[in-house]
């Protein structure tokens, strides 16, 4: 099963904002960098030949369709999470009676769907969230299947999806894509789930903070944690998301460790709620 946003995972520390910047978790920033995260992907399958929708992606039994059929699937959870928490409430039911397969099923339907339709499907549902969490009043939080999300989090866990899977459909294609500070989001996601990712693996959190320190696409520096931290981790921002998204393994990315426990986070750091799964082989692994 691919894993997906299920929830708010936390870790100790502060988001360093540079002087002069949006905060990250205004909720209408978000919301349209979500808005030109979902286009970009767009662009990229609306032009498919049929054929094509049904190519294999990296994740294991997921074509392109499963992948864009995942993506309107959550999205239509999220609306309801948003707008309907009764029927939303029977949505969690059905998720925890199959815990194992329901976000397999979703997928599995969707892509069962001609292109054209999969395609319409995806657009309506997620311009009817973006009207939802835009409408939202300030302050208000909405049930998910971990604890409650305001606004700017659910916008902050579509994005980190939408970019994600967008990832195995681009690498699918043949497409380079290029990285945006939209990545922003997903790092801040990243940072905030460190601990999480020990606790999933049943492992005892470090106590100290790190030091996250990461180069944007447009040339900033994004900071995460305490400037004299004893344990660091450096690199490009774009490789730390994929890092912690789990699409390119450690040993393919720049992103380094100063400190055993800093060391450990990166072979484990994940995004996402869920369980890890068996991530991705390293270039070359024949295996």
């Amino acid at each position: 099963m691919l894993a997906c946003f299920f929830g708010r995972c936390h870790a100790p520390g502060h988001i360093v904002v540079p002087t002069g910047e949006r905060i990250v978790s205004e909720p209408s920033f978000v919301i349209d960098d979500l808005h030109q995260e979902s286009a970009e992907l767009d662009l990229l399958v609306s032009g498919l030949e049929e054929e094509r929708w049904a190519l294999a992606t990296p994740a294991p039994g997921w074509s392109v369709a499963h992948q864009i059929a995942h993506l309107a699937w959550t999205d239509r959870s999220a609306l309801l999470a948003v707008t309907d928490a009764d029927a939303f409430a029977k949505e969690v039911e059905k998720a925890l009676a199959s815990p194992d397969g329901f976000v397999d099923q979703g997928a599995e339907e969707g892509a069962a769907l001609p292109p054209d339709r999969l395609l319409a499907e995806w657009r309506q549902g997620r311009e009817a969230l973006e009207e939802a969490l835009r409408a939202a009043p300030a302050g208000t939080r909405f049930p998910w299947y971990g604890p409650p999300m305001s606004a700017a989090s659910v916008a902050t866990g579509r994005l980190m999806e939408t970019w994600a899977h967008g990832q195995d459909v681009a690498d699918t294609l043949g497409v380079t894509r290029t990285p945006t500070d939209r990545l922003r989001h997903v790092a801040r996601i990243g940072v905030r789930a460190r601990n999480f990712a020990f606790a999933v693996r049943g492992l005892g959190a470090p106590e100290e903070e790190f030091r996250v320190e990461l180069a944007g696409p447009s040339g900033g520096l994004w900071t995460y944690g305490p400037e004299d931290a004893a344990q660091r981790v450096t690199g490009p921002a774009l490789d730390f998301c994929l890092l912690v998204t789990r699409r390119v393994h450690r040993a393919d990315l720049a992103v380094r460790a100063e400190g055993p426990d800093a060391d450990r986070w990166l072979d484990i750091a994940q995004a996402f709620a869920g369980p890890p799964g068996a991530g991705r082989a390293p270039k070359g692994d024949a295996r």
